[in-house]
């Protein structure tokens, strides 16, 4: 199940009228991963909501990528993670066994994040569906947001990308057992670590990268921020066959909406490859983080985080808020 298109979303959401509280120190209108809602001087609500159809075969696996995914969008903003409510669309007439499956997964993930699972909610739906809401806390002074990005930061991606189109290539069993297992191992690593680090050493912005894509996501933070971010292509990790199978067009819809989405805001270099920019534009599941941090500090992050890698920079805003090289 792909996410509805960001640029009809964005339209409909445009429309919608301004909701007015001091209370609120990050809504929908931010593009943010999270939305965030201060109680007191110490002490603000982090909350977020995540589901979407099957992502791998072991009904258990499914469950747990599920809750990490959804976990990450708290540790995107700095916060810590509490509590968390199931979301289950299931077959009335469905195997009852793989759902307690799912469930099981889902919630040994949460519980490994010292997350509780307080209940949820169910409907019959032909097709099978998981997820969570997720309520967490975070300083309202330390609340890391997509809009914090300067000029002179270096960017910092904490996993590689292709998670899209390796399930896409399962589907057509075009995708290798070394293409699957890397996949589920990067969509089952939590953030939990890369935001306690990040927070640690100090970061100036950060993005969790799904649905969008690596350069939807970075966009967001872009425009957000109103500077321009410069992307080597090289440097940015992938995991592993993903350009091959872009080139068999295990593609998802996504790739195209993502395109849309960002429209002339980015430049792509000649000599970026036309599968190097699928993959750029490929959404993910349960990504990594993108964070945006002085030189300095970045250094100290990629030495802490054994997956995390610099691929690019922020300038000052110029023509385009993203340009890939």
């Amino acid at each position: 199940m792909a996410k509805l298109a960001p640029s009809d979303l964005a339209q409909v959401l445009s429309k919608l009228p301004k909701q007015n509280n001091k209370n609120v120190i990050v809504g929908f209108e931010n593009s943010d991963d999270a939305g965030v809602f201060r109680l007191n001087k110490k002490t603000a609500l982090v909350q977020t909501v995540d589901f979407f159809t099957p992502i791998a075969d072991d009904p258990e696996i499914y469950g747990q990528i599920a809750a990490i995914n959804s976990l990450n969008d708290v540790y995107a903003m700095g916060g810590t993670p509490l509590t968390a409510l199931s979301i289950v669309c299931y077959p009335q007439k469905g195997d009852w066994e793989v759902l307690g499956q799912i469930l099981k997964g889902g919630q040994r993930a949460m519980n490994a994040e010292n997350v509780i699972v307080l209940g949820g909610h169910s409907v019959d739906d032909q097709e099978m569906k998981f997820g969570y809401s997720v309520t967490g806390i975070v300083d309202p002074e330390r609340v890391i947001k997509n809009s914090g990005a300067r000029s002179g930061d270096l960017l910092v991606l904490t996993k590689p990308i292709g998670t899209g189109v390796i399930s896409t290539g399962i589907k057509f069993e075009k995708a290798s057992e070394r293409a699957i297992k890397e996949s589920l191992k990067t969509m089952t690593t939590s953030a939990r670590k890369a935001s306690k680090e990040m927070q640690k050493i100090g970061a100036n912005s950060c993005t969790d990268i799904t649905g969008f894509g690596l350069l939807g996501h970075a966009f967001e933070m872009a425009k957000a921020s109103m500077v321009t971010m410069r992307i080597d292509s090289e440097k940015v990790p992938l995991l592993p066959e993903v350009l091959d199978l872009i080139e068999q067009k295990m593609l998802t819809r996504g790739d195209k909406n993502n395109r849309i989405y960002v429209g002339e805001t980015v430049r792509i270099g000649k000599g970026v490859s036309g599968e190097m920019q699928s993959a750029l534009f490929d959404p993910q599941t349960a990504g990594g983080l993108l964070i945006s941090l002085e030189e300095k500090k970045a250094e100290i992050l990629v030495k802490k985080l054994k997956t995390a890698v610099i691929i690019g920079r922020v300038e000052k805003f110029k023509e385009k808020l993203i340009e890939v090289n």
